[in-house]
């Protein structure tokens, strides 16, 4: 499910494995390429440093303000391209990782973008979360390749 509620993208989706197997896809840089991005840095403490370089070489950054092993993680994100009107820090995603039954609720809220991107956003996590949900049951979703033009184009 992906909803735009109030200004945040707000996606749920179903993913046959546990919340550990999930989590671990946000809080390992190993991990985090095999489902976005090409390169990552991850530092899941509080205060650490998130960064991903995405195709097409356009970096996203922001930092980790709340982790629950296996429950929750809180970062904020933006893009380091010098003229992007969502520059690092200035939105925050919130995840959850819920249990349910053999499997986990992932449950993601995106916040404090321009109304501009609200689309462009709903659109990215949706394919984003698709590719997770592939390689966290153990499947392979394939090279990142850009899912639009530009993923990062301040127009749009």
């Amino acid at each position: 499910m992906n909803l735009v509620r109030d200004g945040a993208v707000v996606l749920e989706r179903r993913i046959h494995a546990s919340p550990a197997t999930v989590f671990s896809f946000f809080s390992s840089a190993e991990q985090w390429v095999l489902w976005q991005g090409q390169e990552a840095t991850i530092e899941p403490w509080r205060g650490g440093v998130f960064r991903t370089v995405v195709p097409g070489n356009h970096v996203a950054s922001g930092r980790f303000v709340e982790i629950l092993p296996e429950r929750r993680l809180v970062l904020t994100w933006g893009w380091e391209d010098p003229d992007h009107p969502v520059p690092p820090g200035s939105s925050k995603v919130e995840i959850d990782f819920l249990a349910d039954g053999d499997g986990t609720l992932l449950r993601l809220r995106h916040t404090l973008l321009p109304a501009s991107f609200i689309e462009r956003y709903q659109a990215g996590w949706q394919h984003y979360t698709r590719r997770l949900l592939i390689r966290a049951e153990g499947g392979d979703p394939g090279p990142d390749e850009p899912f639009l033009n530009d993923v990062t184009e301040s127009n749009g």
